[in-house]
């Protein structure tokens, strides 16, 4: 009774002398806390605001130039050329004013402009610097000296103790690149894969296209680049995402893991307090725009756009095209567990729930035993189906009454929470407990995940946790970079009492959190089941293999002199080969951020130069010739990683390119065709330590494990890698049951075979000078 007593904010009883007011004083205290945290926010955001909007000059410096054109004018010297008179004549005059108030004012005017000069000045020579991307090209552990002066350009150039978005109006705008370079490396990237009429066919396809469609598509697409701030983004966000209308889970959503060797605590409740104000730290300082901004090389600044949408934002279906809805200052989130929908607070008093706050929530939840109302316990399964009987069912049943508000509550909460009910976790002595542990993730039981938030926390009985990610907002390094916040603040920061709940005082006069009500006919369960079924199919075919490869990692890799990720692009190739005797199209995702508002780029990881090197290894007659063509094969691909990177892909062009010709109505079978192209090789690597804030080396069994994502083709694989530290490399791999000639967990095996046998080449007596003095010493002893 305590709690409901709480709750009322004010009691009035009518008597025959008037109306007798009782106010309670809890509740006046926590909104009069609630408006100074309010009005608290606004202010830093303001300050930060404004510090983002000047940098990288500051406030003060506004001053420092008042100051010395108000000093010259002290000393008779006219630093304006005249421009303080000018303005001093052109001001309204008004008798009250002296000269001397009018000089001083005029001075102030002028002063403030020259300030906004110089900081246009300053960011558009940062904007060109930053346009520079030679240094890229270099190899690694070399720099030029034009390169080391650029860098000490950049660095002097770039301010100090820059906030989250200072750097925004200084990146430089993705370029469009010529239409012949494209053509040139498509066809170049498609050669290794047809035969001499298949490319014959598309060369003519291609140069077809590039003398008579080209010209005015790549015209349209410059003007855009001109006018937008990235002419690639808002289309692919659009058409490769929101225009879909197949079910999100597995083809879209992705997922990423907890912590692999540790859990903090075995209680359910007190993991997610924990992690869940840990989120919220993370917000209140993304709000604020205080996270400091990811560098590449500690200096050069990416773009921090995707970040805005982490919290409070909801995909929202429609018929023909879906919309991201996003919100600011949600002060509530949504937990699901067994069937049931709650509502959750996180503020109290004007500050956040404390972690102990939180797990006594949570447990409350955990204990309640109420039964789910008609409909309600498959209800997220419409987020898992087809998006239109979604965006029907929605418009028809949702819109209005109870199902609205409760709706409403979900979409508009900060995130989405789902207690589940069965342990998972990665778990050595069971073969496939991180195959299990990713399919929870990805899909759970197809109606325990609400797919359409921005992310749903997930947690399990035994401490465990997980995300799972809606991709139409941002990419997994996005999310990932919160997440390494949130573990770090989880194990390091917030902590844990020895019985293993959270610290802190235990706070029971917290309101109970609230369930959500539904009135759902027999019409709508009827969707809702179908939803399911169509959802639960798609689930059931997923084949997923997780594999953790500890022979070697990172470390051993640099030592052989080789970038990491494409001797595990390499390796993906061998192994692709072995397991269906083909080469195929492959994507690896690579991040175009050094640009405003980029997201990706794909890179062609099935070279020539990998085939040849792939061929190689196959032939035992060759194996002489194996380290060389490794080694021209790896420069290869790193040179398209760089391209991609820099703005030079082959994609996203092409992509906005046929974008245009559906605006205006041009007919180009290349470009469908390119389009039409199946990716059955589709690869991804997922950042790790972008923060620093765990020291791996000292803290060995604090790593991620990393995330992954569903099949892209119905006969292809989909493969997410993770390289953990220097002895750690994580695959989460995963096809379709459907196909017989696909097979996740053989998959895992030909990509250890071909690590193996790559790695091997580089041993010494593997080496390319000792294999050619031994051919000369097995020439001479012939002679002999």
């Amino acid at each position: 009774m305590a709690e409901a007593h709480q709750a009322v904010g004010f009691q009035f009883t009518v008597r025959p002398d008037g109306v007798d007011f009782k106010l309670s004083q809890e509740v006046i205290k926590n909104i009069y806390l609630s408006g100074v945290t309010a009005w608290k926010k606004r202010a830093i955001q303001f300050k930060n605001g404004v510090l983002a909007g000047v940098y990288p000059a500051s406030p003060s410096s506004w001053l420092i130039v008042v100051i010395a054109m108000m000093s010259s004018l002290y000393i008779r010297i006219d630093p304006s050329l005249g421009m303080i008179d000018a303005i001093k004549d052109n001001l309204p005059q008004r008798s009250e004013s002296s000269p001397t108030v009018q000089l001083v004012l005029s001075a102030i005017l002028f002063a403030t402009g020259l300030w906004l000069f110089l900081i246009y000045l300053l960011r558009y020579t940062l904007k060109v610097l930053l346009s520079y991307h030679g240094w890229i090209f270099e190899s690694h552990g070399k720099m030029s000296t034009s390169t080391k002066v650029w860098l000490s350009l950049v660095k002097m150039f770039s301010g100090r103790r820059p906030l989250l978005y200072s750097f925004q109006a200084s990146l430089p705008r993705l370029p469009v690149p010529s239409v012949d370079d494209t053509i040139h490396r498509y066809l170049e990237s498609v050669r290794p894969l047809l035969d001499n009429d298949q490319y014959n066919q598309m060369e003519i396809l291609a140069n077809d296209f590039r003398d008579f469609k080209a010209a005015q598509l790549q015209r349209y697409l410059i003007l855009k680049s001109w006018w937008a701030t990235n002419y690639v983004s808002d289309w692919w966000e659009e058409y490769i995402y929101l225009r879909g209308r197949s079910p999100i889970m597995v083809n879209s959503n992705f997922y990423i893991m907890d912590l692999l060797y540790m859990t903090p605590t075995h209680r359910q409740a007190a993991r997610a307090g924990n992690v869940v104000h840990a989120m919220l730290q993370y917000r209140r300082k993304l709000e604020r725009g205080e996270h400091a901004p990811l560098r590449a090389l500690g200096t050069v600044p990416m773009c921090s756009t995707q970040m805005e949408r982490m919290f409070n934002t909801t995909r929202i279906p429609g018929i023909e095209t879906d919309i991201v809805q996003h919100l600011t200052d949600r002060k509530h989130l949504v937990v699901y567990h067994k069937g049931r929908f709650f509502q959750v607070w996180l503020y109290t008093g004007g500050r956040h729930l404390l972690p102990s706050e939180l797990e006594t929530q949570f447990q409350r939840i955990l204990n309640d035993t109420s039964e789910p109302q008609p409909g309600e316990l498959k209800l997220a399964a419409l987020t898992a189906g087809n998006r239109v009987p979604w965006a029907r069912a929605r418009i028809k049943y949702f819109s209005q009454g109870v199902n609205k508000v409760s709706l409403d509550a979900i979409e508009s909460a900060a995130f989405f929470l789902t207690l589940d009910d069965e342990p998972q976790g990665y778990d050595p002595a069971k073969t496939n407990s991180l195959d299990s542990y990713a399919k929870s993730l990805l899909h759970g039981k197809c109606y325990n995940r609400w797919f359409d938030k921005s992310f749903t926390l997930i947690s399990y009985p035994n401490g465990k946790i997980g995300i799972n990610a809606e991709h139409s907002w941002a990419d997994a390094p996005i999310v990932g970079h919160m997440w390494e916040y949130v573990l770090a603040t989880d194990c390091f920061h917030l902590g844990y009492t020895e019985e293993g709940h959270c610290k802190g005082d235990v706070n029971k006069g917290l309101p109970l959190p609230t369930r959500l009500q539904w009135q759902i006919p027999k019409e709508c369960q009827e969707v809702i089941e179908t939803s399911y079924l169509s959802a639960k199919q798609i689930a059931d075919d997923v084949d997923f293999h997780g594999y953790l490869f500890t022979d070697f990692g990172k470390g051993l890799i640099k030592k052989c002199r080789t970038s990491p990720d494409a001797f595990i692009q390499l390796a993906l190739q061998l192994a692709q080969f072995r397991d269906q005797g083909v080469f195929c199209l492959t994507y690896e995702s690579s991040m175009t951020r050094m640009f405003r508002d980029g997201r990706t780029e794909t890179v062609r990881s099935c070279t020539s130069e990998a085939v040849a090197f792939v061929r190689a290894m196959e032939d035992a007659d060759r194996s002489y010739c194996r380290l060389a063509l490794f080694r021209k094969a790896a420069d290869k691909h790193q040179n398209m990683y760089r391209l991609a990177m820099t703005g030079s892909g082959i994609d996203r062009h092409l992509f906005c390119l046929y974008i245009v010709s559906k605006y205006l109505g041009v007919d180009s079978p290349f470009l469908k065709k390119v389009l039409s192209e199946p990716w059955k090789l589709s690869t991804s690597q997922t950042p790790q330590q972008q923060l620093n804030l765990v020291d791996i080396n000292k803290f060995p069994k604090y790593v991620g494990a990393g995330g992954g994502f569903g099949p892209v083709a119905d006969d292809g694989y989909g493969v997410s890698y993770i390289i953990v530290g220097e002895n750690l490399i994580t695959f989460h791999i995963s096809c379709k049951f459907s196909c017989p000639n696909t097979d996740s967990y053989r998959f895992g095996q030909n990509i250890q075979k071909a690590m193996l046998d790559i790695q091997g080449l580089f041993k010494p007596e593997n080496d390319e000078k000792v294999v050619e003095r031994r051919k000369h010493i097995e020439n001479g002893k012939k002679h002999i």
